[in-house]
């Protein structure tokens, strides 16, 4: 290949190979940072362990081929294969492996909150025409007790949809930086007084005033989401501590305390997948949809901050983030 070709190549952010008789005669610096520079002079056998896109690349037409693996596992690339001249090939690697990922979890989002809906979708049908028989129907304790069932179920649904609703709201929005200034002591003390029917809902800072860039409806949903998931899966009556933590290298750590049961370690990875539950039944019964912690993840990560949740059987959980505060 030309000089001036080669120069071009070398600009690339695409990795980009020459072939020459079978072997790599050259490799931009992103195919190095790719493959690795000892590449540069091997034979592509060695250099490309996939047996279809060396097939590719040493065929005199050339093509086009995926692989897998090829950056670290579970990776797919797309590889571009085209005659440039007399024994030589160029070939270009494409990463497609954030558009598959998408693709899979958009499928798996999909089946998933079809599958949440057929669910209390079914048992209203089913109720509902059983009260349509005179014999149910007509007998008022069954009816009530029908009725009941169906009024839980459809409000389940209902806030499965809001959920939905949000989340999809919510991943519109995530490139969007926030940017109006909220007042984090205020807001936290605001949120947990709407659950002031349960007075064991506290809040304790270190200071008085914790100002940072955000968006205030999505951090009050944070705030609520996880005080509400405190106040389900905790020890019942049991106290429940949001605390607020400004610390001298500009974050703001905010974490809600609850003395439950606390969680096994193996669901701790899982619990911001959406529709995962540690305790599918519990969570059902106490109206949970399966979306909430996953909601709160992408609103934190919205605000440029980190989420975790830390738990051990019977000691409670702790789900906490920390947020950049504002620097005036």
């Amino acid at each position: 290949m030309a000089v001036d070709g080669v120069n071009l190549l070398e600009q690339l952010q695409t990795p980009a190979l020459v072939i020459s008789r079978g072997q790599v005669s050259f490799a931009n610096a992103a195919a190095k940072g790719l493959l690795g520079s000892h590449i540069v002079g091997q034979d592509v056998r060695i250099a490309i362990r996939d047996p279809e896109a060396v097939r590719i690349i040493l065929s005199e037409a050339g093509g086009t081929a995926k692989i897998t693996g090829l950056s670290v596992g579970g990776s797919v690339w797309e590889i571009d294969c085209k005659p440039v001249g007399k024994g030589e090939r160029l070939v270009s690697l494409y990463d497609l492996s954030v558009q598959v990922s998408n693709a899979r979890a958009h499928a798996d989002f999909v089946a998933n909150a079809s599958h949440e809906l057929r669910t209390p979708l079914a048992t209203v049908l089913g109720y509902v025409e059983t009260l349509m028989n005179p014999k149910a129907g007509g007998d008022e304790a069954t009816r009530e007790k029908f009725l009941n069932t169906i009024r839980h179920e459809a409000l389940r649904m209902q806030a499965l949809v809001a959920d939905l609703m949000s989340l999809s709201r919510i991943e519109a929005s995530k490139y969007e930086v926030p940017s109006d200034t909220i007042e984090m002591v205020q807001l936290a003390r605001e949120t947990a007084g709407e659950f002031r029917g349960d007075a064991k809902v506290s809040v304790v800072a270190n200071c008085e005033s914790a100002k940072m860039a955000g968006d205030r409806g999505q951090l009050a949903q944070v705030l609520r989401n996880l005080i509400d998931n405190a106040l389900k899966y905790g020890r019942p009556g049991g106290p429940v501590t949001v605390s607020l933590e400004a610390t001298e290298t500009g974050w703001l750590l905010i974490a809600v305390r609850d003395e439950g049961d606390g969680i096994a370690p193996e669901h701790l990875p899982r619990l911001t997948e959406r529709f995962y539950r540690a305790d599918t039944s519990r969570s059902r019964a106490a109206g949970g949809t399966g979306l909430g912690l996953s909601i709160v993840k992408h609103i934190v990560e919205r605000h440029r901050g980190r989420f975790d949740i830390t738990s051990r059987p019977g000691a409670g959980t702790t789900a906490s983030m920390m947020l950049p505060l504002r620097r005036d």
